[in-house]
C-alpha cells in the first residue's frame, strides 16, 4: 500500500497536464494520482481518461480554484498527500523521502520542498528564502520552520491538512498558501522546509491573466482572515495608496472589497505564538 498520493489540479492546459501525468506515472514510488479538472473547456478530462485510466479523475463541473486540491485530498486514501500543478511533478525518490520524514516526525504537518525550475534545474529563489527562515529549527521537525511555501512543491499529512480546513475558499487562487500555513501552525502542526525533497517546476505559457492582482488581493485578504485588525488595516491602506497610480493595484483593491464581507465572516485571529512568528517574518522582510 502506498503511503502517499499526488493531487494534481488543472484547468485548460491539456498538453501540460498530460506531460505532468506521464512523469508522475514513471515515479518509482508509483503513487496513486488524483486529477481535479477545474472545468476545463479544452478536452482535458477526456484526454486524461484516455491516456491515464489508472488515475482517479474528479470533475466538479466548475472552477474551484485552489479548493480543488481539498477535493482531491478528501478522495485520497493514503496518510500523506503531495501536490502538483499541471506544470510540475516530483523528482524520483522525493516522495519516499517525504513519507519517511512524516512517519518519523509526528508533529510535522507539511513539508515545503526544494524547487527545481526549467530544463536546466535552476533553483527557485524561494529555496533560499525558505532555507534562511528566521524562525529557525524546532524540536521534532526535520528542517527550518516556515509560514510560506509553493503549493505545487508541498507534501502534507492528510489529517493535518483536513483539520486545518485546506485552502480557504475566500482566497480562491493566487498566494493562497500563507493562510493554510497559518492554520496548520495554529493547530500545533509543524510546517518546515526540507531541501532533500525536490519538486520539478516547468512553467510554460507565462503567467495567467490577472494572477498578479489576485496575489496582491490575497495577501491583504489573508491579513483580514487571520492577522490583528491593525495589520489588516495597514495592508489595506498600503494597497489603496498604490491603487491611485497602479492599475494592477486598483484591480486588486476592487476584488478585495468584493470579498471582504466573506473574509470578515470567516475571520479567526491567530494564536499569540503564531502571530508573533508572522510578525517576525514581516519585520525581517521574509516571505517564509
Amino acid at each position: 500500500m502506498s503511503r502517499i498520493s499526488v493531487v494534481v489540479i488543472t484547468r485548460d492546459r491539456r498538453d501540460q497536464v498530460l506531460r505532468t501525468l506521464d512523469r508522475l506515472a514513471e515515479l518509482p514510488e508509483r503513487p496513486p494520482v488524483i486529477v481535479v479538472d477545474n472545468a476545463s473547456a479544452d478536452g482535458t478530462a477526456d484526454a486524461v481518461r484516455s491516456r491515464h485510466p489508472q488515475f482517479t479523475l474528479l470533475t466538479p463541473g466548475r472552477n474551484l480554484g485552489a479548493v480543488g486540491r481539498t477535493l482531491g485530498v478528501r478522495r485520497a486514501r493514503t496518510p500523506y498527500v503531495a501536490f502538483s500543478d499541471d506544470d510540475s511533478w516530483w523528482e524520483p525518490g522525493s516522495l519516499e523521502r517525504a513519507a519517511d520524514l512524516l512517519d518519523r516526525h509526528e508533529r510535522l504537518g507539511l513539508i515545503a520542498a526544494r524547487i527545481s525550475v526549467g530544463a536546466d534545474g535552476v533553483p527557485d529563489p524561494l529555496n533560499g528564502l525558505l532555507a534562511r527562515s528566521p524562525l529557525g529549527p524546532a524540536p521534532g521537525l526535520p528542517g527550518p520552520q516556515v509560514l510560506g511555501f509553493l503549493a505545487c512543491a508541498a507534501v502534507a499529512r492528510r489529517d493535518a491538512y483536513l483539520e486545518a480546513g485546506g485552502y480557504h475558499p475566500v482566497l480562491f487562487f493566487g498566494g493562497e498558501e500563507t493562510c493554510l500555513a497559518y492554520d496548520l501552525a495554529a493547530r500545533g502542526w509543524g510546517v518546515c522546509h526540507v531541501p532533500d525533497v525536490v519538486a520539478v517546476h516547468r512553467p510554460t505559457g507565462g503567467v495567467r491573466s490577472g494572477r498578479p492582482a489576485r496575489q496582491r488581493r490575497n495577501a491583504v485578504l489573508t491579513a483580514w482572515l487571520r492577522r490583528p485588525l491593525s495589520v489588516a488595516l495597514r495592508h489595506t491602506g498600503a494597497l489603496a495608496a498604490e491603487a491611485r497610480r497602479d492599475p494592477e493595484a486598483r484591480a486588486a483593491l476592487r476584488e478585495l472589497l468584493e470579498r471582504l464581507p466573506a473574509a470578515l465572516r470567516a475571520r479567526r485571529p491567530l494564536p499569540a505564538s503564531v502571530e508573533a512568528a508572522a510578525r517576525r517574518l514581516e519585520l525581517e522582510g521574509a516571505v517564509a
